[in-house]
C-alpha cells in the first residue's frame, strides 16, 4: 500500500507547552501568596486587588485553566496526531486555539483581582468572558473533529475517547452554568436561585473536576504512560469498561457537594450512591495505569519521566478513594467546610494533575527539539522536592481538618459548646497553615528547576516544528473486526461523539427535572422577603469582595451548628439568592443568621480592623470600603434584573428603589453617628476603636 507523506505541527504542542508552564508558575505563586495569607494576614497588603477573597478565585482559574489546560491542549495535539497519523486539522484553528485561551486567561487575571466575578466557584468569570470560552471550547471541538474524520488509522484508541468526551462534557456543563442575566458589560446575575443554583453550580463543579482535570489526563495517561515505558496499555477492554462507566457514573456525583443541606434528600442520596460506585471506574483506570507498567519497575527506578507518571497514577487513585469516601454522609460531616477537603483538591491538583504534566513536559519537549534532555540529575531533584512538597502540603491540611472538626463539635459534661468561639479553631489551625506554606512553597521550587532543565535542552537543540511523517491512506485499508463490540463505535466518531453526549446527560437531566419543576421540592416561607435595595447593593459587594471563599451562608442540621450558628438553614429561604453563597469552606463562621445580632459601629469596626473586634482573627482590613462611593446608579437595573428573574418586586419599583436605598443607609449613618460622637467624647478622635458593652448603635 502507497505511503501519503505529510508533516505532525510541533509549534503548536510548544505553544501550549510553554504557556502551561509559564501559567503554571504565576498560578502556584498566587496560591502561595494565598496560603501565607492565612498565617500573616498582613499580607493581604490593605489593598482590594491582594485579598485573600480575591486571589483565590484567580489562583483556582489559574491552576485549573491556565496551567492545567494549556497541559490539556499540549498533550492532546501531541498525541492525536501521532495516534491518528495525520496533522491537525487546520492550522489556523489551532492558532485561534491558542491565542483565544490565553487571551481568556489573561482577561481572568485582569477581571478577578478587580473583583468582577460572578461568585461561583470554578464559574467566576463574566458573562463576556464565558461567551469567549464558548467561541474557543467550539474552535478546539472543529479542529479535534475534523482531525478525527481525515485520519489514517480506521481505529479510535481509547485515549481519543476521553478527548471527545472532554470536550462534549465541558461544552455542556459550561452553557448550563453559566446561563446569566447580564445588567451591565461587568455584572451578571446567574438565572437560577438558591437550591436550584446550589444544585447546577456543583453539577458544573464536580464535572469540571471530572470531565476537565480527570477525564482528559485519563487520554493523556493512557497514551504517554504506554510510551513512555515502551509497553502496551495492561488491559485495553479495561480501559473501554473504565471510559464507559466513568462518563455515566460521574455526571450524577455533583450532589455530594450539597449533603446536609437545604438540597432535598433524594438529590443527596442519589449523590451518594453514585459517588460510590465511582470508586471502580476510576480504580480500573489507576490499576490499568500501574499494571502498564509490570515488568518494567527497573526501568521506573532509572526512568525520571515514568517517576512521575507512577506518582500521578497513584495519586489519582488516592483522590478517587477518597471522593466517595468523602461523599458517605457521617465523613462528609466531618470533612465538609473543613480544609481536610483542600488536602484533597491538592492530591489531585498537584499530585495527579501537576506530576503528570511534567513528566509528559520531560518527555515531549526533547523529542520536539531533537536533542536529550539537559539534566536527568535535576530532573529527579525535581521530581523528589516535588514529591515532598505534595506530602508537606497534604498531610498539614488533613490534620487541620481533623482538627477543625473535632474541636468545633465537642461539648463539655454539662451539654454546652466546648469552644464556642469560632476563633480558637483559628489560633489552632495556624501552625497548620504554615506548614501548607512550606510544602507549596517546596513544590514551586521544583516547577522553577523544570523552567531551568528544560530551558537548557531548548537551548542545545532546534525545534523540529513540522515533524515529517508517513502513514497509509484510511481509504482502502481493510476495515479490522475481531467481533467485539466496540469496534462498531471505533470507526464512527460522530457517533461516539453523540453516545457519549447522550451518557452524560442522563444523569443532568434526572437530577434538574424534579428540582426544577416540583415545588413542593423547596417549600416556600412567607416570612422570607426580597432584599431591600441598599441589601442587594451589599450583597454585590460581598460577592465582589470574595467573602464567600471563607465563609458559608448554611447552617447544617448538627447540634454542633445550631447551638452556634442558630436555627438550621432551609431551601425557601434562598428563593431571592442569585447567585446562592452557601460557601464550600469555612476558614470563618457561617453568617446565615448574623443579620441583626450585631450592631452597625460593630459591623464599622469589623471590615475597618477585624482585629478590634476579634482578636487573632486572620480576616483581612477592607480600607478602601470607607472611601468606595456606591454607585447607585446600577440600582433600577439590579431590580429590574431581579424582577426578570422572578423576585416580586412590586411594578415601577425600579424607579423609586434609591429612595428606600438612601433612607435605610441614612438610618444606619446615624447610628454610626451617635455611637461616632460617644466615642469622641470618650476617647477623642480615635472613636473607630470605641467598643462599648452595648453593640446596639
Amino acid at each position: 500500500m502507497e505511503l501519503e507523506k505529510f508533516e505532525y505541527d510541533n509549534r503548536i504542542v510548544k505553544n501550549f507547552a510553554f504557556a502551561s508552564i509559564f501559567w503554571g508558575v504565576i498560578g502556584m505563586l498566587v496560591g502561595l501568596l494565598a496560603a501565607f495569607q492565612m498565617y500573616y494576614p498582613q499580607l493581604n497588603f490593605n489593598l482590594p486587588f491582594t485579598t485573600f477573597g480575591r486571589i483565590r478565585p484567580l489562583h483556582t482559574n489559574a491552576v485549573i485553566f491556565a496551567f492545567v489546560g494549556n497541559g490539556i491542549f499540549a498533550g492532546v495535539y501531541y498525541s492525536l496526531q501521532r495516534l491518528l497519523k495525520a496533522r491537525m486539522f487546520n492550522d489556523v484553528l489551532s492558532k485561534i486555539n491558542f491565542w483565544g485561551w490565553q487571551f481568556i486567561i489573561l482577561l481572568a487575571a485582569i477581571t478577578l483581582p478587580l473583583g468582577l466575578t460572578t461568585g461561583k466557584e470554578y464559574a467566576e468569570l463574566e458573562w463576556p468572558i464565558d461567551i469567549l470560552i464558548t467561541i474557543v471550547w467550539v474552535v478546539f471541538g472543529i479542529n479535534m473533529v475534523g482531525t478525527i474524520i481525515k485520519r489514517r488509522v480506521q481505529h479510535l484508541y481509547v485515549a481519543i475517547w476521553f478527548y471527545i468526551a472532554t470536550f462534549v462534557t465541558v461544552a455542556v456543563l459550561h452553557l448550563v452554568n453559566s446561563f446569566e442575566l447580564p445588567i451591565s458589560l461587568f455584572k451578571s446575575y446567574s438565572w437560577y436561585a438558591g437550591v436550584q443554583d446550589a444544585l447546577v453550580q456543583w453539577w458544573y463543579g464536580h464535572n469540571a473536576v471530572a470531565f476537565f482535570l480527570t477525564t482528559p489526563y485519563l487520554g493523556l495517561m493512557y497514551y504517554f504512560v504506554p510510551k513512555a515505558a515502551g509497553r502496551p496499555v495492561y488491559s485495553y477492554r479495561l480501559s473501554i469498561i473504565h471510559f464507559w462507566a466513568l462518563i455515566f457514573l460521574y455526571i450524577w456525583a455533583g450532589p455530594h457537594h450539597l449533603l446536609y443541606t437545604a438540597l432535598p434528600d433524594w438529590a443527596q442520596s442519589l449523590g451518594v450512591v453514585f459517588s460510590v460506585m465511582l470508586i471502580f471506574p476510576s480504580w480500573g483506570g489507576m490499576i490499568n495505569g500501574l499494571l502498564t507498567l509490570r515488568g518494567a519497575w527497573d526501568k521506573v527506578r532509572e526512568d525520571v519521566v515514568l517517576k512521575f507518571m507512577v506518582v500521578a497514577i497513584t495519586a489519582y487513585g488516592m483522590a478517587t478513594f477518597e471522593g466517595p469516601m468523602l461523599s458517605l454522609k457521617n465523613f462528609n460531616a466531618i470533612g465538609h467546610f473543613t480544609d481536610w477537603i483542600i488536602a484533597h483538591v491538592h492530591v489531585g491538583a498537584l499530585g495527579w494533575n501537576g506530576m503528570l504534566t511534567f513528566g509528559m513536559l520531560y518527555w515531549m519537549v526533547p523529542k520536539m527539539y531533537g536533542t536529550k534532555l539537559h539534566s536527568t540529575k535535576l530532573a529527579n531533584w525535581h521530581f523528589w522536592i516535588a514529591t515532598l512538597g505534595i506530602l508537606f502540603y497534604t498531610i498539614p491540611m488533613y490534620w487541620a481538618g481533623f482538627t477543625n472538626a473535632f474541636i468545633l463539635k465537642e461539648f463539655t459534661p454539662e451539654g454546652v459548646l466546648k469552644y464556642p468561639n469560632f476563633l480558637y479553631i483559628t489560633e489552632q489551625l495556624k501552625p497548620m497553615y504554615m506548614m501548607r506554606g512550606i510544602g507549596g512553597s517546596m513544590f514551586i521550587i521544583g516547577s522553577l528547576i523544570m523552567v531551568y532543565n528544560l530551558w537548557k535542552t531548548v537551548a542545545s537543540g532546534k525545534l523540529i516544528a513540522n515533524e515529517a511523517a508517513e502513514a497509509p491512506a484510511l481509504r482502502g485499508q481493510k476495515v479490522h473486526d475481531d467481533g467485539y463490540w466496540h469496534r462498531w463505535v471505533e470507526r464512527r466518531p460522530i457517533a461516539l461523539l453523540v453516545l457519549a453526549l447522550v451518557v452524560i446527560l442522563i444523569g443532568g437531566i434526572v437530577e434538574f427535572m424534579p428540582t426544577f419543576l416540583i415545588k413542593s421540592n423547596i417549600p416556600t416561607i412567607a416570612s422570607v422577603k426580597p432584599y431591600t435595595p441598599l441589601e442587594l447593593q451589599g450583597r454585590d459587594i460581598y460577592v465582589r469582595e470574595g467573602c464567600y471563599t471563607c465563609h458559608s451562608q448554611m447552617i447544617r442540621p448538627f447540634r454542633s451548628e445550631t447551638e452556634r450558628y442558630g436555627e438550621y438553614s432551609k431551601g425557601g429561604e434562598f428563593i431571592y439568592d442569585h447567585p446562592f453563597q452557601w460557601g464550600s469552606k469555612r476558614t470563618g463562621p457561617d453568617l446565615h443568621r448574623e443579620g441583626g445580632k450585631r450592631g452597625d459601629n460593630w459591623h464599622f469596626n469589623h471590615m475597618y480592623d477585624p482585629t478590634s473586634t476579634s482578636p487573632g482573627s486572620i480576616m483581612p482590613r477592607y480600607p478602601w470600603l470607607f472611601d468606595d462611593v456606591l454607585d447607585t446608579t446600577t440600582t433600577p437595573a439590579k431590580i429590574r434584573a431581579m424582577q426578570t428573574l422572578g423576585v416580586p418586586y412590586p411594578d415601577g419599583y425600579d424607579a423609586v428603589a434609591n429612595k428606600d436605598l438612601t433612607a435605610q443607609a441614612n438610618k444606619i449613618k446615624e447610628n454610626l453617628s451617635k455611637r461616632q460622637d460617644y466615642c469622641k467624647r470618650q476617647r477623642g478622635n480615635y472613636w473607630p476603636y470605641c467598643l462599648p458593652a452595648t453593640l446596639g448603635y
